[in-house]
């Protein structure tokens, strides 16, 4: 193999993979850079400044998610130190990550309670009726924005602070000669990578296409198609991020390196439209 002679994990597959989710990578601060200066700049809304933000901390989380795959495991350490090393670059991964998603629940917060301007004022009986005159007290809308944004920040602190049996791969028992004794695992999977990535992770990042669908619904012209492209580009996204891991675990090597990043480089290209509608129209 081209380069089995060098490295111990790394073959032309990994050279793909990476090399497409380098491209993702720069694609996504691109992204950040266009919507903090051409948005935020020049209409100094938060929703950019929140939208702009996300797409820097996904660019950080998925450059270590890069280095702690592909690069990483070839260093020429002993085993323990190769899987410290590994472990600190998920963390930090796993962290800026979650940082991007508090970056989207500022987004669905400003979606979810608009400015009070632009809601109309009702006095409605009954519980539902207080409920909704409760949502448009300005000191609850700003809690519950901000309780969206601090949920996932603390998740992405426990992911920095919980202990390594939680989130250490099974498989550094076969590659590194680690004890796999003290592995907590479900299914063979690690309980808090299967907590983040099948639980916490689909609750909150599925919300937001699933909120563009319901706002295309409730809109009409550029707007809905505007709202309409988000959430496909958003499902597409979540998409890629499912079928990486996916593959990877069925051994789809080839299907695994190609698939997933190119689906979520076309996610990426399509919310860029999306947000762009009303000059590309």
């Amino acid at each position: 193999m081209l380069f089995q002679d060098y490295f111990e994990f790394f073959d032309i597959w990994s050279a793909t993979e990476s090399g497409l989710y380098f491209i993702v990578v720069g694609y996504l601060v691109l992204i950040f850079f266009y919507f903090l200066l051409m948005r935020f700049r020049t209409s100094k809304k938060v929703y950019w400044f929140y939208f702009s933000l996300l797409f820097l901390f996904l660019a950080v989380g998925r450059f270590f998610f890069i280095v702690y795959y592909y690069y990483a495991p070839e260093l020429d350490l002993a085993p323990l130190e190769i899987v410290g090393i590994l472990m600190v670059y998920y963390r930090l991964a796993t962290f800026s990550t979650w940082l991007g998603i508090a970056c989207l629940m500022g987004v669905l917060g400003i979606l979810f309670f608009p400015p009070l301007s632009d809601v109309p004022v009702e006095e409605k009986g009954g519980i539902v009726g207080k409920i909704k005159n409760l949502l448009k007290k300005k000191y609850m809308r700003i809690f519950l924005k901000a309780l969206l944004i601090l949920i996932p920040i603390g998740v992405g602190i426990a992911a920095l602070t919980l202990p390594d049996a939680l989130f250490m791969d099974p498989d550094f028992e076969d590659k590194y000669g680690i004890d796999g004794s003290f592995f907590i695992t479900i299914f063979g999977y690690p309980v808090g990578r299967a907590v983040l990535n099948f639980i916490l992770l689909p609750i909150f990042v599925a919300i937001i296409p699933f909120l563009y669908i319901y706002l295309a619904t409730r809109t009409f012209g550029v707007l809905r198609r505007s709202y309409a492209l988000n959430a496909i580009g958003f499902l597409l996204y979540v998409l890629g991020r499912i079928l990486d891991g996916l593959f990877d675990n069925m051994g789809w090597v080839h299907v695994s390196a190609l698939a997933p990043p190119l689906l979520i480089l076309l996610s990426l290209l399509i919310i860029v439209i999306a947000n762009n509608y009303e000059q590309l129209k």
